[in-house]
């Protein structure tokens, strides 16, 4: 009887030292996670969006944060390139930049520092330091300084408005044109 007791308190024991040793992941997450931590990271992101079996663009990063509050963003903090491409999946333009930042709520990306667009078909690069981009109607603007380089010539001025494609774009406040001569 004394054996059964001392099995029963054993087992007891057992049953509450190792029930007690269950990690709770929302206490785990409590403790560790903070509001400012991303939810996701991801390094080396390529991400290809396709319609119709043609690509409409290609993004890459070499390292993505997603955060879902308060609202769903995705971060780029060590870069980002994102090609954009034709309904025949020919590229239209490049866009780079050293910080990413995608508001998958709104449906808008804002690229920062080292801005650069280039439009292969023109041979044409904007440079600006803050660019911004809205997927509903496809413009890409900014109220920063801009400068064009073509072959040719170099524009520049504060603030620009342009299509994804980059073959359309309107100085907000243009200020100068220097022709280039070979």
């Amino acid at each position: 009887m004394k054996h059964r007791q001392t099995l029963f308190q054993l087992c007891l024991a057992c049953v509450i030292v190792f029930g007690s040793c269950v990690n709770d992941i929302d206490k785990i997450k409590q403790i560790t996670f903070k509001s400012t931590d991303p939810e996701q990271k991801t390094e080396e992101l390529y991400v290809l969006q396709t319609e119709g079996g043609f690509p409409q663009f290609k993004l890459y990063a070499p390292l993505a944060e997603a955060y879902s509050k308060p609202e769903q963003v995705t971060k780029f903090k060590e870069g980002i390139k994102v090609e954009f491409f034709d309904d025949g999946g020919n590229p239209e333009s490049i866009l780079t930049g050293l910080y990413g930042e995608i508001n998958e709520t709104k449906g808008t990306m804002r690229v920062l520092d080292s801005v650069e667009l280039y439009n292969p078909a023109r041979k044409q690069t904007l440079y600006t330091e803050a660019l911004y981009w809205d997927q509903k109607d496809s413009l890409i603007f900014t109220d920063k300084m801009v400068m064009i380089k073509s072959p040719t010539e170099l524009i520049y001025g504060k603030g620009i408005r342009a299509k994804q494609d980059f073959s359309y774009y309107e100085f907000l406040e243009p200020q100068g044109r220097i022709s280039i001569k070979k």
